[in-house]
């Protein structure tokens, strides 16, 4: 299909009619969950999500934000290297500034001296910048999925061959599959299928999403970002309910191969480690983050600066992201949305993030209070 028909609204509307006839064959309500933010943006953006319900499909939004899934400790970590180390860089991408914890933000912290917090565009920036200082230490401070990991680990392993010792990593890397699996056996929140994100297929491949078939029987399909990629995807969920035939479909194609990017998973896998890792909202998942292995220790933050990200660090007071990142509530249904917690003075990383739920839910539908759905 041409780019441009993923925008037509007759092809739209013509998606959205048979998305509509396949909804009221299969048991209701029907809800289904992106695990992407990306895919949450354009849903709000592009009126989707009221138009699906109207056709009978609730959409729910999944963990799919890494800014918002980082634990407070890691930030908290950020804030204490450049307020308690002089002559220092902090670099990282804008949102990771905003992230309000115990210890105020990124943005709010007073650097110790000669020392600042850098906004950045690229992990690439960031190494320009221990080029460009060598008498300073330079932390990259990078929060990712899957799309993402390959590129900043290249980065890592280009300052390691250079000998730029004034430069690390501080990670927070995470995979997408394990928080899927801790959602499902949660039995927190009724799903009827999934939504998979269309990069970090474009990395990972289809065969890390199967299990959710075979284990769970529930069917999915991967997509990719323009409001007829969400419809396409829609409705390949909604075929195999109707067929009683749970697997994982491809509906993007014209980016994602059934095999993902061996390549980018290579540079992962020989640089980095898989542990059991600290989700906001979802606790300690079995296999869910990324870390350097010993033998790249000198572009480790955390080994070379000796940080220990706190576990204890919670959410501000009466701040639900957690509950929202599992899809337990919608941004509406926390009493501090679009009270005291708005872009502009977040209480949490889900306002904060461009793919934060609450972030977008506020752009795209207002401060207002939404009808109330029930768990």
């Amino acid at each position: 299909m041409p780019n441009d028909l993923y925008h037509d609204r007759r092809v739209i509307a013509g998606l959205l009619s048979e998305i509509a006839s396949l909804a009221k064959k299969t048991p209701r309500p029907v809800r289904l969950m992106e695990v992407c933010g990306t895919h949450t943006m354009t849903i709000h953006r592009h009126g989707l999500k009221d138009l699906l319900l109207e056709a009978g499909v609730e959409m729910i939004s999944g963990p799919g934000c890494p800014v918002c899934i980082t634990p407070d400790g890691f930030h908290e970590a950020a804030i204490r290297l450049v307020t308690k180390r002089e002559d220092f860089i902090l670099a990282t991408f804008g949102d990771m500034t905003r992230v309000p914890t115990r210890l105020g933000s990124l943005q709010t912290a007073v650097p110790a001296s000669g020392s600042m917090v850098k906004v950045v565009y690229s992990p690439e920036d960031s190494l320009e910048l221990a080029r460009l200082n060598p008498a300073k230490g330079v932390v990259f401070f990078g929060s990712g999925f899957e799309t993402t990991i390959p590129a900043v680990t290249l980065t890592a392993g280009r300052a390691r061959t250079e000998g730029r010792a004034n430069f690390s990593v501080l990670t927070a890397f995470w995979v997408i599959p394990p928080p899927i699996r801790a959602i499902l056996s949660s039995g927190e929140v009724r799903i009827s299928g999934f939504l998979y994100p269309g990069h970090v297929s474009a990395v990972i491949g289809l065969e890390p999403y199967e299990f959710v078939a075979r284990e769970f029987g529930l069917p999915g399909a991967v997509t990719g970002f323009e409001p007829g990629d969400i419809l396409l995807g829609v409705r390949a969920v909604l075929e195999q309910i109707r067929d009683k035939h749970p697997r994982v479909v491809n509906a993007y194609p014209r980016v994602v191969r059934a095999e993902g990017n061996p390549a980018a998973r290579a540079v992962m896998e020989k640089y980095l480690e898989p542990y059991d890792a600290l989700w906001r909202g979802l606790g300690r998942i079995p296999q869910s983050g990324l870390r350097f292995k010993l033998d790249y220790a000198s572009v480790d933050a955390a080994a070379k600066y000796g940080l220990h990200p706190a576990e204890d660090a919670s959410d501000a007071p009466g701040c639900r992201c957690g509950e929202v990142l599992r899809g337990v509530l919608a941004p509406p249904e926390c009493r501090l949305f679009g009270r005291t917690c708005t872009p502009e003075t977040p209480r949490g990383p889900c306002m904060v993030s461009f793919e934060g739920a609450c972030f977008v839910h506020h752009k795209f539908r207002g401060p207002s209070p939404a009808t109330r759905r029930k768990k």
